[in-house]
């Protein structure tokens, strides 16, 4: 790959997809720091907004499918912004989770 190429993609990058290859000592070490990032953001999303108690082995079928999907999601956020959105979705499900806890805390006992 010439020198230019590999300018174009970088600037192409999405950011923390960039700062993870800049940081990174090798590209196969980053790519997959980059998977286990979505993922960890994904599965955080999916508890945080989507989850429901269920038996182990639908979880087990849930995040196995999950980690598939996540496969897909790692090669798009290469040039989208696929991990900031998780970042957002994620921090809104948490304020969300927490106003929802201290709403349930202040409600008097009937």
């Amino acid at each position: 790959m010439k020198v230019e190429d590999s300018e174009l993609v970088a600037t192409k990058m999405s950011g923390i997809a960039k700062f993870i290859y800049e940081m990174m000592p090798n590209f196969d070490a980053a790519g997959y720091v980059l998977f286990a990032l979505v993922f960890l953001l994904a599965a955080l999303v999916y508890k945080l907004g989507f989850a429901r108690k269920i038996k182990p082995l639908q979880n087990l079928v849930i995040y196995t499918f999950l980690f598939i999907g996540c496969l897909a999601l790692t090669f798009l956020a290469f040039f989208l912004p696929i991990v900031e959105g998780l970042i957002v979705a994620a921090l809104i499900l948490i304020i969300y989770r927490v106003r929802r806890l201290n709403e349930h805390k202040e409600e008097p006992v009937a």
